[in-house]
């Protein structure tokens, strides 16, 4: 009998919840995330322990399991990821697993506007990767619920919902570095001054979420939200898309309600730590 069902065959015959969650391995994967946010520098067990929020002496047996397998390394007394890590991530697509788990999530919200849902996420080129996508029985453009032609595509960061969100995270001095002062024009209603972007940068970030209507495409209407991890970190985006004349200013507000409990959702399954007992 698999760990799995005999978990649930203890779950029926007592009645109570059982948690299959190895813990140990939860904790030392919080280990894991924890020296990958300090790539250069490491970090000493208390230090680890402390930031993780567990004992010392849990630190450090899972640390030197860890450590003897090469998923970390030991300097001193500073502990780095180790050459086994990057081994192992050479050969892991980055998204395959992430973007077939949230698929039926998406899928769920485009039902519910009977629109086109994806998921993007930031890549190392300051651009955004668009890993899934979902859509109801209408359609946008040639998008259909077998079709996955907008998967792998490039929008241009300053006239597209999830492009602004992702302006929005950075610091206004690296918008200007990477941004021209004239912008490139798609509809009659692309924001195509920096300085007019910018204001419309720091309304997203007042109000956690950006719009575009009719500045991508005509007659498109796209929302976006932010993903953030449990520190805070936007690791992707959410965005519902529909053409103006069916998913009108009007069922903005209904849209943005169910976008933010999709984005929950989303956070629970992947992205918020377990609790540690």
């Amino acid at each position: 009998m698999t760990e799995p069902k005999a978990a649930a065959l203890i779950a029926v015959k007592t009645g109570e919840p059982t948690e299959i969650a190895n813990k140990s391995v939860t904790k030392a994967v919080r280990l894991l995330r924890e020296l990958a946010s300090r790539p250069k520098s490491g970090a000493t067990v208390s230090t680890l322990a402390k930031a993780v929020g567990i004992s010392r002496p849990t630190a450090f047996r899972l640390l030197h399991s860890l450590e003897r397998t090469g998923l970390v390394d030991r300097i001193d007394n500073n502990y780095i990821l180790g050459s086994e890590m990057s081994r192992l991530g050479r050969h892991a697509d980055p998204y395959a697993g992430l973007a077939a788990r949230a698929q039926p999530l998406l899928q769920e919200l485009a039902d519910t506007f009977n629109e086109t849902v994806t998921l993007s996420v930031p890549n190392a080129k300051d651009e955004l990767d668009l890993i899934a996508e979902a859509a109801g029985t209408h359609v946008v453009g040639t998008t259909s619920r077998t079709s996955h032609h907008m998967i792998g595509k490039q929008y241009p960061l300053h006239a597209s919902s999830s492009g602004k969100v992702l302006l929005a995270e950075w610091p206004i001095k690296k918008i200007v570095g990477r941004l021209p002062e004239k912008l490139d024009a798609f509809t009659a209603r692309t924001i195509t001054d920096r300085a007019a972007l910018l204001t419309d940068l720091e309304r997203i970030r007042e109000n956690g979420f950006a719009l575009i209507d009719n500045e991508l495409e005509e007659e498109l209407i796209s929302l976006s939200r932010p993903v953030r991890d449990s520190s805070g970190n936007l690791v992707a985006i959410v965005s519902l898309n529909g053409p103006r004349y069916r998913f009108g200013p009007d069922r903005i507000p209904e849209g943005l309600q169910q976008m933010q409990l999709l984005v929950d959702r989303l956070v629970d399954a992947f992205w918020r730590d377990s609790a540690i007992a």
